[in-house]
């Protein structure tokens, strides 16, 4: 079946777009070359992304027995993205150019069992403070992306009952989003954006098959399959932080008992200390304790570094079970790198040293040996960017790449 006219136009300025975008600068001769496209095609299609803004005149390249030839670059300030990463405590928002090159970042308390009547303007506030930062009005958006810590219904722009987000559940998030921005708008799971934000800007860089862990109040997934997010039938793989450790183990607010999110996040680890410090274990943890009533994870990864044994000890711990649950993932997906984010990574090597030997020892050698688990490179900017490689790659996307002529 032939495409529809003005599909092919289409299909060809992304194809233009994207080669630009790709080589930086080159010319008209050039382009008709690499995309197998007559020099008239090309020459009309230029003159229109010219008009539109997206590309311009840069220079003249070398001549080869002619005219010096015109070159062409892209204009990464033809439109803007704001990325947002809604985690349970924090907001972050990046505004960038269509190169993901930061202009404002703006980052806020945030307190996800507010519910969405409390959680949805104060994103949506978040995003207009990081546009009046960056000087950018809405119009000039290309789009919103918008990561959440749940699983959710990625078609539908929809959480479906997340165990950390009370009230959000079948609430539409995303076109709430939309009608506020009033332009193309994504939603997805806050895991995946990180994984999406380390492939294409940090520690997953030249790998086509990757998981990235986030290890914070939750732990989630996410999930690289060549070169894309997988997202499962309705978008919520990755949940693997609700996988049982341990059926005898605590409960947590799933549901489950002795599930990984029960027994390796944030809130476990310090839960994990409180506990010891009621046994009466030696731990400097105790005049945290007293003086600010409660414990954080960040606490225990102070005094960790401070040489507090129970502090290492209860890391170590928080390590092999979560390397329990990546050398599950390595036996399922065989990916290249797997990069462990999440503000409890930050802990770096007190968690990674007993993350890697666990899942070495427990993944099996074909696919194992040779994986590389990593700290982010992003660190707290993984998911924000990852939302924002999200709108570049949506706005980008050839409209008939994904269908069968």
């Amino acid at each position: 079946m032939t495409k529809a006219p003005h599909l092919m136009r289409e299909s060809n300025k992304a194809l233009i777009l994207n080669l630009v975008r790709q080589e930086r600068t080159v010319s008209r001769t050039d382009i008709a070359r690499r995309a197998h496209l007559s020099r008239s095609t090309v020459s009309s299609i230029v003159g229109e992304l010219i008009d539109e803004g997206w590309l311009v005149e840069d220079g003249t390249g070398k001549s080869h027995g002619g005219r010096r030839p015109i070159l062409l670059s892209f204009n990464y300030q033809a439109g803007y993205v704001l990325g947002i990463d809604a985690g349970a405590t924090h907001l972050l928002a990046l505004v960038t150019d269509l190169d993901a090159q930061i202009i404002s970042e703006v980052e806020r308390p945030f307190d996800v069992v507010a519910g969405p009547e409390v959680g949805v303007p104060a994103v949506v506030a978040i995003g207009r403070e990081a546009l009046a930062q960056a000087g950018v009005v809405a119009s000039r958006l290309a789009g919103v992306c918008a990561g959440v810590p749940g699983p959710l219904d990625y078609a539908r722009g929809i959480v479906i009952a997340p165990p950390i987000m009370p009230g959000w559940s079948e609430v539409p998030v995303r076109d709430r989003l939309r009608e506020s921005f009033g332009v193309p708008t994504f939603l997805d799971n806050d895991a995946n954006l990180g994984a999406l934000g380390e492939l294409h800007y940090g520690a997953g860089q030249g790998v086509d098959h990757l998981a990235y862990v986030k290890v914070a109040n939750g732990i989630g997934y996410g999930i690289i399959v060549s070169g894309q997010v997988y997202h499962g039938q309705t978008g919520s793989a990755g949940e693997i932080g609700h996988v049982m450790i341990d059926e005898d183990g605590p409960p947590r607010k799933c549901g489950s008992y002795g599930c990984l999110e029960a027994m390796a996040s944030g809130p476990a680890i310090a839960q994990r200390a409180m506990l010891a410090i009621r046994a009466g274990q030696p731990t400097v943890l105790k005049e945290i304790t007293s003086r600010n009533g409660h414990l954080t994870a960040r606490d225990v990864a102070r005094a960790a570094f401070e040489g507090d044994g129970l502090s290492k000890r209860l890391y170590r711990d928080a390590g092999r079970l979560i390397g329990i649950g990546v050398a599950d993932v390595i036996n399922l997906l065989n990916p290249g790198r797997v990069i462990i984010g999440g503000g409890v990574s930050q802990a770096g090597e007190l968690l990674l040293g007993s993350l890697r030997e666990t899942a070495r020892q427990r993944s099996v050698r074909a696919a194992g040996e040779d994986v590389g688990i990593v700290q982010a490179a992003l660190g707290r900017r993984s998911s924000a960017l990852g939302a924002v490689a999200q709108v570049i790659q949506e706005t980008f996307r050839n409209p008939v790449q994904d269908l069968i002529w």
